[in-house]
């Protein structure tokens, strides 16, 4: 996947100039900047500028998994979306149960695997959620129902009410879901890998 850099006095106008020569919107894509300082009193500077296309890296990303999977004895179909600065792919496999793994272990160990080489090779740290068969889609929705009946508990016996440990995806979406649940209110204790959410009466 190429880089694409370009240099120039301010980064406003790098960023407008890279948007009209490619004809892409600026949340079109990724970028990382570096300033170089010269003559008196820095009058002389100007910006260096990576830019990483967000379609591209879609295709990368897509490409790697696909390698990663090959690797495993595994083959794969993909869909991917990119929504809200978030890319989202979709993997069905001929062994879905063997890449959800154990309470979604391999696919969480997918998912940081491909975000580390992601920063490994481009620097950038990019929300990336993988799925599988939607099983984050289901767990999304088990995650949300169970935080809601156990806000209702809260708000009725007014006690606080801690959940088991889980991942920081997992805590927003618990998070999330009691935002606007009256009578109760949520924080994450814990340091990782034991940090979970406390639904607290308010």
């Amino acid at each position: 996947m190429e880089i694409i850099n370009r240099e120039g006095k301010e980064l406003e106008t790098v960023l407008n100039d890279v948007c009209s020569e490619l004809n892409v919107e600026r949340n079109d894509f990724y970028y990382k900047y570096t300033e170089k300082k010269s003559g008196l009193f820095n009058k002389n500077s100007t910006v260096s500028v990576d830019i990483i296309l967000k379609n591209e890296l879609v295709i990368y990303i897509k490409d790697y998994l696909e390698e990663l999977l090959n690797n495993m004895g595994l083959e794969a179909n993909f869909e991917t979306k990119l929504r809200e600065d978030i890319i989202y792919v979709k993997i069905y496999s001929s062994n879905n149960p063997v890449l959800i793994g154990k309470g979604g272990n391999t696919l969480k160990a997918l998912e940081t695997l491909v975000k580390q080489k992601i920063n490994t090779d481009f620097n950038i740290r990019p929300f990336i959620s993988l799925d599988v068969e939607n099983y984050r889609e289901k767990q999304q929705k088990r995650l949300e129902r169970l935080a809601k009946n156990l806000a209702k508990e809260v708000s009725k016996t007014n006690v606080e009410v801690h959940l088991e440990n889980m991942n920081a995806y997992d805590r927003r979406i618990i998070h999330n879901a009691l935002t606007n649940f009256k009578g109760v209110s949520t924080t994450s204790v814990g340091e990782e890998p034991n940090r979970h959410v406390v639904i607290k009466p308010e």
